[in-house]
């Protein structure tokens, strides 16, 4: 039968000590039949809302002198923190080593992505050099500077180029990548108007978007409003989105380029109709080298750069990338590039630039 303690008890040392009876009992000091006739006589007690600690009883009972028992428990309490000390240390090892493991851990983990990166800058350099070599001779074919071509053969030159401008824009991204993963975005900010790079960016999405039959459409209230950022590098990121938008949307569909202001800034948004995201794998489009139908019968093609990419990017700008998406119903991502200032003419140089 256990000790009984209530919060009613007197404060004393004793109500410190867990399981004093069997303590007492251990030492010699009481019997076990002692200890059964105080707890029920404290029981007894206890109905007649009396709370009397297991050694008052004792005490009064006869079986036990006050002095004696006061030596027991002190001699517990100095037991029970002798232990305790003893516990907090083993924990406090316990931690350190933990912490210990963890940084030599994430000091391995920093060093292998530092190797990925420089793996993928170098292979990404040098693949350049041969693709340049190829580009220049596809030209040259083209140019009929090597002799004459027939239209079949004519066509089979425009597979390669549209091959080699692809394989050039992947190898760009890689270069990239590689840069960012160092922390080396370097931004060129200039005052620009959004809307005309909103336009640039469609042109360049225009073949991909008719082949789909999908339009892209620009829904703004402003067409004269200035921005101030690295155009090309947010141009980089807006064509991903429509590019994106346009890969997971079905054919006859409608893209939207939506451009609001939002206090100093302006929120650009690219909103589609297509396949949507699962709500608990939204955070994982943003992983590098991340598809989330990673089988290898993917229908839908691409590295997992990209959206990576995109966030560093807004991230060298001060700002960020957010999606909201619904499975199956489409999903709207969404940028915010700060709003011009004329102050911004006198900090075009050097703007964003992290090393």
């Amino acid at each position: 039968m256990p000790d009984l303690i209530t919060l009613s008890m007197p404060l004393t040392p004793e109500i410190l000590v867990p399981r004093l009876g069997d303590a007492l009992v251990e030492k010699g000091l009481i019997t076990s039949d002692q200890k059964r006739t105080a707890l029920e006589h404290q029981s007894e007690l206890r109905r007649e809302s009396q709370n009397l600690t297991l050694g008052q009883i004792l005490i009064e009972l006869g079986f036990i002198e006050r002095g004696k028992l006061d030596e027991i428990v002190t001699e517990q309490i100095i037991t029970l923190r002798a232990a305790l000390e003893d516990a907090n240390r083993n924990l406090e090892r316990r931690v350190d080593q933990r912490t210990a493991e963890l940084q030599l851990a994430l000091k391995k983990l920093s060093e292998l992505n530092q190797l990925k990166a420089n793996f993928v800058s170098n292979i990404s350099h040098e693949l350049r050099t041969p693709l340049t070599h190829i580009k220049g001779y596809l030209d040259l074919l083209v140019a009929q500077d090597l002799g004459t071509v027939n239209p079949e053969q004519e066509r089979a030159i425009q597979v390669m180029q549209r091959s080699s401008d692809r394989l050039e824009r992947l190898i760009e991204d890689l270069i990239l990548f590689s840069t960012a993963e160092r922390g080396e975005v370097s931004l060129h900010p200039t005052r620009f108007q959004i809307t005309h790079l909103c336009h640039a960016v469609i042109q360049r999405a225009l073949s991909k978007a008719l082949e789909k039959k999908i339009n892209i459409e620009i829904q703004s209230n402003d067409l004269q409003t200035l921005v101030f950022g690295d155009e090309d590098k947010l141009g980089w990121v807006l064509t991903q989105l429509i590019d994106n938008a346009i890969k997971f949307s079905p054919p006859n569909q409608i893209i939207w380029i939506k451009l609001a202001p939002e206090s100093s800034f302006i929120r650009v948004s690219v909103i589609d109709t297509g396949i949507g995201i699962p709500k608990d794998r939204l955070e994982e489009i943003f992983e590098t080298f991340h598809q989330l139908d990673n089988t290898s019968t993917r229908r839908y093609g691409g590295t997992g750069l990209g959206l990576t990419l995109a966030r560093k990017i807004m991230e060298a700008h001060g700002t960020f990338i957010q999606v909201h998406s619904k499975e199956g119903q489409g999903s709207v991502f969404e940028i915010l590039i700060k709003l011009a200032d004329p102050v911004d003419l006198l900090t075009e140089e050097g703007y964003g630039h992290h090393e």
